[in-house]
């Protein structure tokens, strides 16, 4: 029966090594299932972000963005109540009305630090986090995008509204200054990952700009890990209207490499039809599984029960969402018998089956 297995499971200390790449609250989400299954997480997050609150502290401090970083941190870390609702509270008023306290504390920690993933590295310490959270590059970027009909835009948060206004699809995105160095750090948790997940999160915002990245493309490449992209559940209004598995995956593929992953994972859980009525009329629809299309472009779909309805959203679960991308790994690897005494306990390692 699908989905049954009688693996043995390791504790989580010696869960397997994974390395996620994306930003925005798709990512989060995803890093609090993955922590109940392993502690060796990497998650390498966008700092493209020049929206909202962190925008405003890039601005001014001239930092990278901390929104997304300090999202993961939060989804990771293992503190009291209290200190999770400190950093996760708002300021309502004032000339810090809309702000972070946690956006707060890692500017401070910038100030204090000689790089911001110096600062990142001690917020994680202070929250004491499951696994690693990295910034993909310390450099200070912008998205710039440029649509089918040649107009241009630059600034990630201005996208969806020029998306709107020209009603064309993105041609392409591009980094500035184009092929900042990616953290070395980023590079090597890629390369010695069991398993290397790219999203879930936005197409053109969350996740490609990771990939403009000089460095982490070809360590992608170059992993013996599975590879796994995870499919957002419904189109994106202002990004990927219309867009199907295949569409996502071509773009992905046009700004990085073909080829780059193995699997893309997708949603089999049902969207109730009220909810799916409200996405539409924002243009927005569950995505298509174009198979044949994929498999034309060297993918194969994995359809799995992945999502659920939160306060009329579609969102990954973070629970089956965690659980399917461990399953995929154990159906995908071949496990070794390994000596205890040489492998300093663990009874197998695992390694990449080739198809």
């Amino acid at each position: 029966m699908e989905n049954q297995h009688t693996l043995y499971r390791p504790p989580r200390a010696r869960g397997p090594k994974i390395a996620v790449i994306g930003g925005g609250h798709g990512l989060s989400n995803m890093l609090r299932g993955l922590k109940q299954h392993t502690e060796n997480i990497t998650a390498i997050v966008t700092v493209a972000d020049d929206g909202g609150g962190s925008g405003a502290l890039r601005s001014d401090l001239r930092m990278p963005p901390p929104g997304d970083i300090r999202n993961c941190l939060e989804a990771l870390a293992n503190t009291e109540p209290l200190m999770a609702e400190l950093l996760h509270y708002r300021f309502l008023e004032g000339v810090l009305a809309g702000q972070s306290f946690g956006n707060l504390f890692l500017a401070a920690l910038n100030g204090i630090s000689p790089s911001f993933d110096a600062a990142v590295s001690r917020m994680s310490e202070v929250l004491a986090i499951t696994g690693r959270v990295l910034p993909v590059t310390n450099a200070n970027v912008q998205l710039e995008a440029e649509f089918e009909n040649g107009v241009r835009v630059v600034g990630e948060s201005k996208i969806f509204y020029c998306k709107k206004e020209q009603d064309c699809r993105i041609r392409r995105v591009r980094l500035l200054p184009e092929n900042p160095p990616a953290l070395p750090e980023a590079m090597e948790a890629i390369l010695r990952a069991d398993m290397v997940v790219l999203g879930p999160g936005s197409l053109y915002t969350s996740i490609i700009p990771n990939l403009l990245v000089d460095g982490i493309v070809d360590a992608v490449r170059k992993a013996d890990g599975l590879k796994v992209y995870v499919c957002n559940v419904m189109t994106q209004e202002g990004e990927t209207e219309g867009y199907t598995a295949a569409d996502h995956i071509a773009a992905l593929f046009k700004h990085s490499a073909p080829g780059l992953f193995d699997l893309c994972l997708t949603n089999a859980s049902p969207i109730p039809r009220s909810v799916a009525r409200r996405y539409e009329q924002e243009g927005a629809e569950p995505i298509c599984r174009d198979r044949e299309r994929c498999a034309a472009l060297g993918v194969e779909l994995v359809n799995r029960p992945v999502a659920t309805v939160e306060d009329g959203f579609v969102r990954h679960d973070p629970a089956s969402l965690a659980r399917e991308l461990i399953l995929l790994h154990a159906e995908r690897s071949v496990r070794i018998a390994g000596d205890r005494f040489t492998t300093g306990g663990d009874f197998y390692r695992t390694e990449h089956k080739k198809e």
